[in-house]
């Protein structure tokens, strides 16, 4: 799991904890919000974390890098608060080769 590049050292629960405190101190929930994500080019990949997102509210953006190895992955969810974001990065960081921006 890679949690934020240049902050791949930190601990995952400490991370987790900032977040939700960044959150609530910078958004005015519920809204959409844009997730993040580069994968390796796989559409088994991309349905997994499709998959996190059932039942929510959401419109997607996916773009392929040049050499067509990575996709980098964009999802405008409207989430009800910061707990929300925080579980939705937790379950696709289970993702294996997904790095969260």
């Amino acid at each position: 799991m890679d949690i934020l590049q240049g902050n791949q050292h930190a601990n995952p629960e400490d991370f987790y904890k900032s977040l939700k405190e960044k959150l609530e101190g910078h958004h005015d929930f519920p809204e959409d919000y844009l997730f993040k994500f580069i994968i390796p080019t796989d559409q088994a990949k991309l349905t997994e974390i499709y998959k996190v997102f059932d039942g929510i509210k959401f419109t997607l953006g996916n773009r392929e890098s040049k050499n067509g190895k990575y996709t980098a992955c964009n999802i405008n969810a409207f989430v009800l608060d910061a707990n929300q974001v925080v579980t939705i990065y937790k379950e696709v960081a289970k993702i294996e080769g997904v790095i969260l921006l």
